[in-house]
């Protein structure tokens, strides 16, 4: 399950480089400095492997499974959000208002319900 979390995740990410961005806000009529700032834009690897994304992408898995996460959940997030970003290119530019904490919660809770269905299953 780990590999198909970290397929996912590389999958839905939506990357340029700093000159394609740069390219954009010129296109947009506006500077580097303000399309960073107003669209928060940092480094890939830097946005996956900061706490923002792993806080928002458990708080949307919480919500959903309407329970605190589990150990094992936090850890997962954490891992998988750290590989995503140690396979990033050091040039490679992503944005914070990326959908993927909830495509990672979304996979993480059915997981969840399937297992819990599983179980569920088991003890019939």
């Amino acid at each position: 399950m780990h590999d198909e979390l970290l397929a996912l995740v590389l999958k839905s990410l939506c990357t340029r480089t700093l000159n394609g961005f740069a390219q954009e806000s010129r296109l947009d009529g506006e500077s580097l400095r303000d399309a960073v700032e107003r669209y928060e834009v940092d480094y890939a690897w830097h946005v996956l492997g900061s706490d923002r994304m792993r806080d928002e992408t458990l708080a949307l898995l919480e919500a959903r499974l309407r329970q605190p996460a589990t150990d094992a959940q936090k850890i997962c997030v954490a891992k998988v959000l750290r590989e995503a970003a140690e396979s990033q290119p050091s040039d490679l530019l992503m944005s914070f208002d990326s959908d993927l904490p909830e495509q990672l919660a979304a996979a993480l809770c059915a997981r969840h319900e399937r297992s819990a269905r599983a179980e569920a299953e088991a003890v019939s």
